[in-house]
């Protein structure tokens, strides 16, 4: 009468929602995106809209990702593009390591998915208050990159 879920699709469930309860209220912004199964192509850029009131606490800046375990690649390396409420723009490359020297994940998870939270600054302060858009985009040396699951921006108040 009732189909019941594969272990694999069971945990494609759980984990989101894990995620999202697990989310403290210390974060101005937490949010990831879902990429295509078809692939994250080059020129797709994930766009990210946070809003910004306080110029003076300290926030923690991290990129979430889940990736597969047949990704091919031990590394991933993206473009960080943030559009300031002024205008300006600011790019940054940003590589991130996905499985030690010896081929094992470091990201966290059972099965073929690994969840990784990257740290890129520690007590950023935001110059401006306003709208601040920033955009990730894959910079590997192929025109769809496979095996990225999700991709997401979190800023949280920093503890120190």
């Amino acid at each position: 009468m009732f189909k019941l879920f594969s272990k694999k699709r069971l945990i494609e469930l759980i984990i989101p929602a894990f995620l999202m309860v697990s989310c403290g209220s210390n974060d101005l912004y937490n949010r990831s995106v879902s990429l295509p199964n078809s692939g994250w192509y080059k020129d797709e850029a994930v766009r990210f809209d946070v809003k910004v009131n306080d110029t003076l606490s300290n926030y923690d800046f991290y990129v979430n990702l889940r990736n597969s375990t047949s990704y091919r690649y031990s590394n991933l390396f993206l473009f960080l593009t943030t559009k300031l409420p002024n205008g300006n723009t600011t790019r940054d490359t940003i590589e991130i390591l996905l499985a030690d020297n010896s081929g094992k994940w470091i990201g966290k998870g059972w099965g073929n998915i690994k969840e990784s939270k990257v740290t890129l600054k520690k007590n950023l302060r935001f110059p401006l208050k306003g709208d601040y858009r920033f955009f990730i985009q894959q910079a590997m040396r192929v025109d769809t990159l496979k095996g990225i699951k999700d991709v997401g921006l979190e800023l949280s108040s920093s503890e120190e």
